[in-house]
């Protein structure tokens, strides 16, 4: 590895970190036995903790009573599409008052679901139109249409929203490196780091308990995919396409919207799936804040413990999400491929086909339900239920296996979880300043060193650090079980394609289920605290441990392993000095993407009892207290920060040394 002069003069060799971390700890393990004497480098002082919630809250408290007429105004503009949306799928158009009133029908099931098949058909063939299908006519058989179709409302007006507002500050960023450098990516980096919760909170002060605050949370949360996927969209553009549109005599406006995005159009409809999933997700959790729908459903089953309820309406989730999933990719893949361009018709239906017959069928079964009301709304006679048989699976394991789940919950906790717990909440904060400025300023020097000390010692400032500490041990112990069930799948998959096979259809049925989704089971069979959070954690995030772990043995190229195999390396050799230690930067990189899924994850399950940050947002979301809960949430998005920095430049670091 060479290393440039200055590098060497101002860091220490890397024969000599061992040494250095060797005193740092050994400093560190002595402030914490001299903690009688130097209490503060320990516990941060209660007298010097910065009232940053306290001036938080008085600015929205500020921003609320000086600023109403305008967030009144954007709540009358947006509410306009999506009640229209609201009304189109969930609800009846009324119009006009009292007796002369008369209502229109919402679109009829039978047609959204032959729309369902026929998307479904045209975008991916005759198996993606039976699973698209298939899923809507499940949600309408097990009951669940009208809260399903209120959050697709919900996702349809703010989709289009965060695709926009994604492509255009996608395409400013990439116009402009410094605003992408100053601007742009930090603010993307907080937008997806901070917990989702802690979006609800501002939301509920300055728009109310209403659906149109539940829309703009979700847009806000879901919009960076969007940003990403067009800056790296537009920079993976061959340049010879974009010399190619200027000696063709385009402007800079049409190179952009005819040359360049359309050339992107792969990786922007790969920024739509991404956003759609997002969007999903949050318009779940919104539920909290007036969106209604089937997380609403959701929400109300676990508060009051009806298992059978809750699994329905998670499963309902599951098929929306599932259904909206696979349509997107397979559009998404049908555009990556690309397409032939056909003489131009006058005629519309002949253009499209396949959109002419879906509002035609629209029009047609929301029609026949003015007549027909098995067309108009699902009747019950053909909905079933099986609540009654999952109440029942979980009353027969509990009263089955209660001893066993019982031994390994207590053993768990007090082995494991208890004794962790103890010790992260003990660490010194002056010590864990110091020591993540220290990894830091060895990976990539000062900028990098003073970044990760700043955002650690805000959460001690802010009266935050035992908080944090737990967020950080409950997310620890998650990402690390998950790596270790991870990578060894990934490893597997990676050397057999049968074994693949078996793993990419699971790995991509968890990656489409809400967070929501994987409370429900554990918390039937270990009740609320900590064993469930980290298990429904673990569970969320194994699948880019997976997924990057096998991406990364895969891509090793074929001409160093048959390099290996020439100097005389057996398989196991092969794949031991060759492929794993090329692949290194791919897994830290799952790693790293892993450790973030969990603290998603961790904070969203203070619904069942953690006492962490997530805890102090969820309190807040209660009681309204926007200073609280944006303070808590902004100390969970430094944690994410810090770790993804981190394990960002060791992974360059890593790259760079293996060339």
């Amino acid at each position: 590895m060479t290393v440039t002069a200055s590098a060497s003069e101002t860091r220490p060799p890397v024969q000599r970190w061992l040494a250095v971390w060797a005193i740092a700890l050994a400093a560190v393990l002595l402030v914490f036995l001299l903690q009688d004497s130097i209490p503060w480098a320990v516990n941060y002082p209660a007298g010097a903790i910065i009232p940053v919630a306290d001036w938080v809250g008085a600015l929205m408290v500020w921003i609320k009573s000086n600023l109403s007429w305008l967030t009144r105004s954007i709540t009358a503009v947006l509410g306009v599409p999506l009640d229209f949306a609201l009304n189109l799928l969930a609800k009846n158009f009324r119009i006009g008052h009292g007796a002369e009133a008369f209502t229109l029908p919402r679109l009829s099931w039978v047609g959204v679901c032959a729309v369902a098949f026929l998307a479904g058909h045209a975008a991916g063939g005759r198996k993606l139109s039976l699973l698209v299908g298939g899923c809507f006519v499940y949600i309408a058989l097990f009951g669940q249409w009208t809260s399903a179709m209120l959050t697709l409302a919900l996702i349809s007006i703010a989709v289009p929203f965060c695709i926009v507002t994604g492509l255009f500050a996608g395409i400013w960023a990439w116009r402009k490196p410094w605003a992408e450098r100053l601007i742009v990516s930090p603010a993307l980096d907080l937008m997806q780091t901070i917990p989702t919760f802690a979006y609800l909170i501002p939301m509920l002060l300055l728009f109310g308990n209403s659906p149109v605050s539940a829309m703009i949370a979700t847009a806000i949360f879901a919009t960076p995919p969007m940003v990403r996927a067009t800056m790296l969209g537009l920079s993976r553009v061959p340049l010879e396409i974009g010399e190619f549109s200027d000696m063709a005599g385009c402007t800079a406006r049409q190179k952009l919207w005819r040359v360049l995005l359309p050339s992107a159009r792969p990786a922007l409809m790969v920024g739509v799936n991404q956003v759609i999933m997002l969007a999903l997700n949050m318009v779940i959790i919104a539920s909290m804040i007036g969106a209604g729908g089937l997380g609403y459903d959701v929400l109300l089953a676990l508060r009051a413990l009806k298992v059978g309820e809750a699994m329905e309406a998670g499963l309902a989730i599951v098929a929306l999400a599932i259904a909206l999933d696979r349509l997107s990719q397979a559009i998404a893949h049908k555009q990556a491929k690309g397409h032939v361009h056909q003489a131009v018709s006058p005629s519309l239906w002949r253009r499209y086909p396949t959109l002419t017959l879906a509002i035609a069928i629209l029009a047609a079964t929301t029609l026949l339900g003015l007549f027909v009301p098995a067309f108009a709304s699902v009747p019950k006679a053909i909905t079933f239920t099986t609540a009654p048989l999952w109440k029942a699976a979980v009353n027969w394991v509990t009263v089955n296996f209660f001893d066993f789940i019982e031994a390994f919950r207590v053993a768990l906790i007090l082995n494991v979880l208890n004794p962790l717990r103890a010790f992260c909440e003990g660490f010194p904060w002056l010590g864990a300043v110091f020591l993540l400025g220290l990894a830091g300023y060895q990976l990539s020097g000062l900028r990098l060193a003073a970044l990760v000390a700043v955002l650690t010692a805000f959460c001690a400032i802010t009266g935050l650090w035992e908080k944090t500490m737990a967020t950080v041990y409950l997310c620890g112990i998650s990402a690390f079980i998950a790596c270790l069930i991870g990578i060894p799948i990934g490893l597997m998959a990676a050397r057999s394609d049968r074994f693949e096979k078996i793993v990419t259809p699971i790995i991509d049925t968890l990656q489409v289920l809400p967070s929501f989704c994987f409370i429900i089971p554990v918390v039937m069979l270990f009740r609320v605290g900590d064993v469930t959070a980290m298990i429904a954690t673990i569970a969320f995030a194994v699948v880019p441990a997976i997924r990057y772990t096998n991406h990364g043995i895969r891509q090793v190229p074929p001409a160093l392993i048959e390099a290996g195999k020439v100097s005389g390396c057996t398989p196991r050799q092969t794949f031991f000095r060759v492929q794993l230690p090329l692949a290194l930067p791919e897994i830290m990189l799952g790693v790293n993407q892993t450790i973030l899924m969990a603290l998603a994850m961790v904070i969203i399950c203070a619904m069942v009892g953690t006492r962490d940050l997530g805890q102090e947002v969820f309190i807040a979301l209660s009681k309204a207290d926007p200073g609280r809960g944006i303070v808590a949430g902004l100390a969970i998005a430094f944690i994410g920060i810090v770790a993804d920095r981190l394990f960002g430049a060791w992974t360059a670091k890593a790259r760079a040394r293996l060339g």
